[in-house]
């Protein structure tokens, strides 16, 4: 038989389309072609694979050889059509049997030696495999990704030959064994390092238990970046598919999946150099950027106003509805970004607005300014605004805080009672959930109401408050918002006011 369909994933974003690998052994003169839209590392593939299947001892058919990609208006890039490809052109001539093709899926860049090397994105090809029904064989190098998956129906090979001879029924590859969660090291950064600082720790457990973003504004030195990175550790546990959709994305970013952060929160400190694209992704193949990296983790903006303020609001569409689509005139690419934004600033332009030794010489006009530089509907999308102060000496040297074990189990109750009640995080409560959810007696919606026309805050503003309140309440076990839950829920509001 002259033609052999095998099946293969492209790479669209965190999605991995079906690609349908047809090739025929024509008569004519000896030759090769690639159709279906493959773009210049696709194109080359004919050299790598012709060199490993000679290196390999099989034979090169002589004859016109034709390989279609199809559907052919999805671009195809990168070197994970090899494997594909080659397996076709043995099933063709004959080679490697067919009876077997099409219950299998198959990525891998190859060697001219026949070796099978890694390639991005082997995780989500995986999930799409198991979901069609096929078994997916990858090189060995991306064994670690396939052993995520609890079907067990991810093979890997470590050379062509391998692949062949388990198509032939003569050795059989072995079956990825599922990943050991014991292996992940575990978050490193406990609270009991932080000293002092009750509010900014308290604001903290409220940002962890109801997912809300926080700003962090004080004089340099008071512990702000200290206390956002140990945001990961007291955030609850990821679940199975928070896991999986969090390790599909590092599998295609540039670092790739690392076994041992599984199941950890993600957590990404972008410089403040960083572009736009940098943040939310893209690139003439998109790729994740930071936001993306950070689903169902932290992202953390150190000196907020020193980031350019067109890269900052790029954030404002992705901190309402989770997800970024990046556009471009050939495709577009959808990465979820669920992530939980921590920002730090200094409260003026030398920084030491508010500081007990008096430094501060900044006058009113100069501060405003620089608080201007981030916009206010971001601003607006910071649930929690908190001042972090020097501390004195006495309290530096105390006794440890919490550790973030202790703080973690009451986020864990806090974020249990929000799922059984909403099915969602309290920061993601909106229109009638938020009604539902977030009522108040006829007291405490006059003493809102009161605060909201002193304070001249936005509707949004109002909402972001309500959701806090309502964390607060949860971390309290309390079933409805009282006054004391609005009132500390308001407390954290700091940067809506003018500068005195």
């Amino acid at each position: 038989m002259s033609l052999a369909v095998v099946y293969s994933r492209a790479q669209l974003g965190i999605a991995a389309p079906l690609v349908t690998v047809e090739v025929h052994l024509g008569n004519g003169l000896p030759g090769l072609s690639i159709v279906g839209l493959p773009e210049t590392a696709v194109k080359e593939s004919k050299d790598r694979v012709r060199g490993a299947l000679l290196n390999s001892r099989f034979e090169f058919p002589a004859r016109r050889i034709t390989i279609n990609l199809a559907p052919a208006d999805l671009p195809k890039d990168g070197g994970r059509f090899d494997l594909p490809i080659a397996l076709g052109i043995l099933a063709a001539s004959g080679q490697v049997a067919l009876d077997h093709l099409a219950d299998y899926e198959f990525i891998g860049e190859l060697a001219l030696s026949g070796d099978l090397r890694p390639i991005s994105g082997a995780l989500p090809a995986g999930i799409a495999a198991a979901t069609a029904g096929r078994r997916l064989i990858v090189p060995l190098a991306n064994l670690a990704e396939a052993a995520l998956l609890d079907t067990q129906q991810a093979l890997a090979a470590g050379h062509l030959l391998e692949v062949a001879l388990h198509l032939n029924t003569r050795a059989p590859l072995p079956t990825a064994q599922r990943f050991d969660s014991s292996h992940a090291t575990p978050e490193a950064r406990d609270l009991t390092e932080v000293r002092g600082q009750t509010r900014a720790r308290r604001a903290l457990e409220i940002a962890a238990a109801g997912g809300h973003s926080l700003l962090f504004a004080g004089p340099p030195g008071t512990g702000k970046s200290l206390l956002a990175s140990r945001l990961p550790g007291i955030l609850p546990p990821m679940n199975d598919s928070e896991a999986l959709e969090a390790a599909a994305i590092a599998s295609i970013s540039a670092q790739g999946f690392k076994p041992e952060h599984w199941r950890r929160r993600p957590y990404r400190a972008p410089h403040h150099t960083a572009s736009a694209v940098a943040l939310v992704g893209g690139g003439s193949h998109p790729r994740p950027g930071e936001i993306s990296l950070a689903h169902h983790g932290v992202l953390f903006l150190d000196e907020l106003p020193e980031f350019d303020r067109k890269v900052l609001e790029v954030l404002r569409e992705p901190l309402e509805t989770g997800q970024i689509t990046i556009s471009r005139a050939a495709r577009q690419a959808e990465f979820p970004a669920r992530f939980q934004l921590i920002a730090a600033m200094n409260p003026c332009p030398c920084g030491y607005l508010g500081d007990s030794s008096g430094r501060c010489r900044c006058s009113p006009d100069q501060i405003q300014r620089y608080r201007q530089r981030i916009s206010g509907p971001l601003l607006d999308r910071i649930d929690l605004q908190v001042e972090v102060p020097r501390l004195p000496p006495r309290e530096l040297q105390g006794a440890p805080g919490e550790t973030s074990a202790a703080v973690r189990a009451r986020v864990c109750v806090a974020r249990s009672v929000q799922q059984q009640r909403q099915g969602m995080c309290n920061a993601r409560l909106s229109g009638v959930d938020l009604d539902r959810n977030c009522y108040l007696q006829p007291s405490e919606q006059t003493l809102l109401r009161h605060a909201l026309e002193r304070l001249n805050l936005s509707a949004r503003a109002y909402h972001r408050i309500l959701r806090v309140a309502r964390t607060i309440a949860d971390l309290d076990a309390a079933e409805c918002i009282g006054a004391q839950h609005l009132g500390e829920a308001m407390g954290y509001r700091n940067l809506d006011r003018p500068v005195q």
